[in-house]
């Protein structure tokens, strides 16, 4: 089911990604930092509770959820999400809700390296 995203991942790029974090109203200094940080990505499962840890010099994160479970997340930039992440042909998709907003982050694995994307054109409604 999820066993391609189990390991651990180094962040090789990270493009859009300040454009994603000044849609989301983070600021200057904060996403320069964000913006330099290399985090190494853990994924791991035990039984049917996966969880995803993000390290960094900058910050680290840590969510541990349930697949189409909604749970509660406190993002790196600190704003307090409702989530659901879903595994649709073999992308992991997570719909974070807060204050009326809704952004998207798809992870897969592709050529042996996991590759995100995070939408935030959710935030244009």
């Amino acid at each position: 089911m999820c066993d391609q995203f189990v390991g651990t991942w180094k962040l090789l790029s990270s493009e859009n990604f300040e454009d994603y974090m000044k849609e989301l109203g983070v600021g200057f200094a904060t996403r320069k930092m964000a913006g330099v940080a290399k985090p190494n990505v853990t994924i791991s499962i035990n039984g049917d509770v996966i969880t995803i840890k993000t390290e960094s010099t900058f910050k680290n994160t840590e969510v541990s959820f349930k697949l189409g479970e909604e749970f509660d997340e406190t993002t790196a930039d600190d704003r307090k999400t409702k989530n659901v992440i879903t595994l649709d042909n073999g992308v992991l998709n997570q719909v974070q809700k807060w204050d009326g907003k809704e952004t998207i982050i798809k992870r897969k694995v592709v050529d042996g390296n996991l590759v995100v994307t995070s939408v935030a054109e959710a935030l244009k409604t």
